[in-house]
């Protein structure tokens, strides 16, 4: 519990300085008591998270436009279409992976993305069954599919390296004991 305090405060402060940030390249009309007109900012997240609890409390309470700005938030369902919306103009901040900065930046690309803070630290990925068994080993997966996510992506990429650690080999021949990490499924 302590842990996800410390993250998601982490993220409140990052929200903050943020907010900060961008307060202070408006023009302050407070000394004529008028309303404030509010900076309109897209932010672009690629799955609703309960890591993004914090953006979305400040969202609610009206925490940005106390500072000035409007947050139209949407959801990309994904880092390439985080990044498609950065490069196009449709979202001014991305929260994603960095694997898609990557891509755009090996293309040679120039106009790409900079990463500039980590928000969870962790990978926010859940293995679930849809059978209780409560003394799981990974060794239980031999044999099994496993539904992996987009092809390319951190949650992937995580699982895959984690199936491997635990001594499973990913392919698609159950009868050996492989794991199937299916990315046919979104």
């Amino acid at each position: 519990m302590i842990s996800l305090f410390k993250k998601l405060t982490g993220l409140i402060s990052l929200i903050t300085s943020l907010s900060l940030c961008l307060v202070g390249c408006t023009s302050d009309n407070s000394s004529t008591e008028q309303p404030k007109e509010l900076t309109k900012l897209t932010v672009a997240e690629v799955t609703h998270s309960i890591f993004y609890a914090p953006q979305y409390a400040a969202i609610t309470q009206g925490f940005f436009e106390e500072e000035g700005i409007d947050i139209d938030l949407i959801n990309t369902q994904g880092a390439d279409k985080t990044m498609a919306a950065l490069l196009s103009g449709e979202a001014d901040i991305g929260l994603m992976g960095p694997e898609a900065s990557v891509y755009v930046y090996n293309e040679g690309n120039s106009n790409y993305a900079v990463n500039f803070a980590q928000l969870t630290q962790k990978d926010g990925s859940f293995l679930v069954s849809r059978e209780e068994n409560p003394n799981f080993s990974f060794k239980d997966l031999e044999g099994k599919e496993v539904l992996g996510g987009r092809k390319g992506g951190v949650p992937l990429m995580t699982l895959e390296y984690v199936l491997k650690q635990n001594g499973l080999t990913i392919g698609t021949n159950s009868e050996a004991g492989e794991v199937n990490v299916r990315t046919d499924v979104q």
